[in-house]
């Protein structure tokens, strides 16, 4: 009788990453089989991407003010914020560090000569603008968008704030206004399960209409780097991961992350996209334990402005330019201001609009390189985002893991009721 039970529950847990897989299979195959005629599918994936889309925006602001707006103790609202910004530097660090290692002793354009063709120079970017920009929009119907997520988190922090603030004003000991953000997060994250149920189908025919476009043609430009760049990923995947999730809760928390990162992991494949992975992230968090006001901090912000792909994207991007102007790169101060441009393109640039080309201009501004070798970091960057991205996505998770570790303490999972999360999901 149990050995049924426990294969039930297995089977639940399971399920919905289950038909995912053979949904993006069935997909993969269908798109090699009909080749361009698969493009007829792409609608069916765009409307799950639209979907998405259109749910995290809200959800993304009723989470994080909720969760803040419950908050008794500020203080702890500080300390989540003060030791998401050091794992988020320290994880960007470490990314940049161990993949310079790598492309040290496999120089990524070694032996590769590429015409660089003609490049119209871009108009100068104001940096203080752009940072404007990042952080602020000009209307408020303008932060109602996937494209000002940044400020819609600064707007959602804030106004969470301000509710629990008039609470204590008031001395509520329940505010209606909480009461309503609580219960809109509840219904979004139903919402959200909802459009999960599409997810099979609609990635499925994602696939179909990307691999019946692209085919072999998808890594025939810059193949080293590229082919390079994907080992790597899941090479820092599997080692720094495994230690941070380690460090955050020991065995248990290397068995809790694998055991409910996959999800994440194909949607962020799948969509290229760390705000469309952000509902999975918060349910797969929620299944190791991370408490939903940490999650719910963490998570949204790690999708705007924590980016260990991005910052391994970088370093890829910039040797790749050495090597192809036959520059050595070696040496400290070399690989020291290497680590603080990826760094500043994972953590800072990529908050700000138009931050991918940004990123270019400025590896190719600090180097002195001719501006006409962007189109060759941009479309590096294009043909390794998908794996970068899953980097991102994942990366968010488990520093969600070590935030609760710091603020909690270190025995945090001792407190996780597995069984529990599963029920009130199921509900």
């Amino acid at each position: 009788m149990s050995t049924t039970i426990t294969k039930k529950s297995v089977f639940k847990s399971y399920k919905s990453m289950i038909l995912l897989l053979i949904g993006i299979v069935v997909g993969c195959i269908v798109g090699a089989v009909m080749g361009e005629g698969a493009q007829i599918f792409q609608p069916f994936g765009q409307i799950f991407l639209n979907l998405m889309f259109t749910a995290v925006v809200p959800l993304v602001f009723f989470s994080l003010s909720s969760s803040i707006a419950q908050m008794s103790n500020m203080s702890r609202l500080g300390k989540i914020l003060k030791n998401a910004l050091i794992v988020f530097m320290v994880t960007g660090i470490i990314a940049s560090i161990f993949i310079i290692f790598i492309v040290v002793v496999i120089p990524p354009a070694e032996g590769i000569s590429i015409d660089m063709g003609t490049y119209d120079e871009a108009s100068q970017m104001n940096i203080m603008d752009q940072i404007v920009k990042a952080l602020t929009v000009s209307d408020f119907n303008l932060i109602l968008s996937r494209s000002a997520m940044l400020p819609l988190i600064i707007f959602a922090i804030a106004f969470g704030y301000c509710v629990s603030q008039v609470s204590k004003a008031r001395n509520l000991e329940k505010n209606p206004v909480t009461e309503f953000l609580d219960i809109c997060t509840e219904a979004f994250m139903r919402m959200i399960n909802l459009i999960m149920l599409y997810a099979p189908i609609g990635l499925g025919a994602y696939f179909a209409s990307l691999v019946g476009t692209y085919g072999t043609d998808l890594v025939s430009a810059y193949a080293k780097a590229v082919l390079m760049f994907f080992p790597i990923c899941v090479v820092y995947f599997l080692t720094g991961f495994t230690a941070y999730s380690y460090y955050a809760g020991g065995v248990r928390g290397v068995k809790a992350f694998y055991k409910n990162i996959l999800p994440a992991v194909i949607t962020s494949l799948a969509t290229q996209s760390s705000i469309a992975t952000l509902p999975t992230n918060l349910r797969g968090t929620r299944r190791m334990g991370v408490p939903d006001d940490i999650a719910n901090i963490i998570l949204p912000l790690g999708a705007t402005i924590h980016m260990d792909g991005t910052a391994l994207t970088t370093l890829m991007k910039i040797s790749f330019l050495f090597g192809l102007f036959g520059m050595p790169f070696v040496g400290l101060k070399v690989w020291i201001t290497a680590i603080a441009i990826s760094v500043m393109s994972g953590v800072v640039i990529s908050g700000i609009p138009g931050g991918g080309m940004m990123g270019s201009l400025i590896i190719v501004g600090f180097y002195g390189f001719n501006t006409e070798v962007i189109p060759i970091i941009v479309t590096i960057g294009m043909l390794t985002d998908a794996i970068a991205t899953m980097i991102n996505a994942t990366g968010d998770a488990v520093s969600a893991m070590m935030v609760t570790r710091l603020v909690e303490g270190k025995d945090w999972m001792d407190h996780v009721d597995t069984e529990a999360i599963l029920e009130t999901e199921a509900i």
